[in-house]
Order: structure tokens, then sequence, then C-alpha cells
């Protein structure tokens, strides 16, 4: 297990020094993205592995004997990460939208800070779900 999170540490130094290097020699912008894909596509392959290999490693020592217990600590976790990765993908979406709006019409800003608000409910209705499953399990 450890071989994958050195691997995933050694991409991210990896990556920072080539970074460094190309802000220092001028690196032209079609090789540096050709080097930051490799390396990001790399680094989420490295971390799927890690988490397809840690699942039922991570299930058996939180069910301790039920295995049903350790598929709903699983599902309480990618309740609340799901969420937030949804919320956040809407937030940018909408926080964007409502920066260009803002900036045409000054007089907005508060019926553009409502949709934000309505897009960051969604992490929070992930958490209430979590917090429900694992009201379940104890």
């Amino acid at each position: 297990m450890f071989i994958f999170v050195i691997l995933a540490t050694l991409i991210v130094i990896f990556t920072l020094t080539k970074g460094v290097l190309a802000l220092k020699d001028n690196m032209k912008k079609d090789e540096f993205k050709k080097h930051l894909k490799l390396n990001v596509s790399s680094f989420v392959a490295i971390l799927t592995a890690f988490i397809i290999m840690a699942i039922p490693q991570v299930a058996h020592a939180a069910a301790e004997g039920n295995g049903a217990a350790g598929l709903g600590f699983i599902a309480a976790g990618l309740s609340t990460g799901l969420a937030a990765i949804g919320a956040g993908y809407a937030v940018g979406a909408v926080g964007s939208s409502a920066l260009g709006a803002v900036s045409e019409d000054p007089k907005i800003l508060g019926k553009t800070l409502i949709f934000v608000g309505l897009a960051e409910g969604i992490a929070i209705y992930g958490l209430i779900i979590s917090i429900m499953i694992l009201g379940r399990l104890r």
C-alpha cells in the first residue's frame, strides 16, 4: 500500500520541479502542457489503484465481522465526497457567471450570492445523508 503513496509523492515532486524549471528556462507552452498532462494522468491512475486496493481492507476493518457496516461506512464517505465534488463544480460554474454579471451591473450582487449559496447547499445535503447513514450503523 505504501508504494502507491510513495509513487504519488514522487509524481508531485517531479511535477513541481518540472514547473520550476519550465519557468526558469521559458519552456514552450505546448511542451509544458504535455508534461503536465502526463504527470496528472499518472497521478490519477496511481491514486485510483490505491483506492481500489484499499476498499476491501477499509470495509473489513470498519465492519469488525459485519460486512454491511463496512459498506455503510463506504456509502457515508461516498455521499459526502461526491456531494462536495458536485457542489464545487456548481459553485465554480455559478460563481464565474455571477462574477461576470456583477462586473456588468454591480447592483445585482445580492441576487447572485443567493445562487452561489444554493450551489453550496448540495454539499450540505450530502453531509446530512452521511450523518443519517452513520446514525443507522451505530
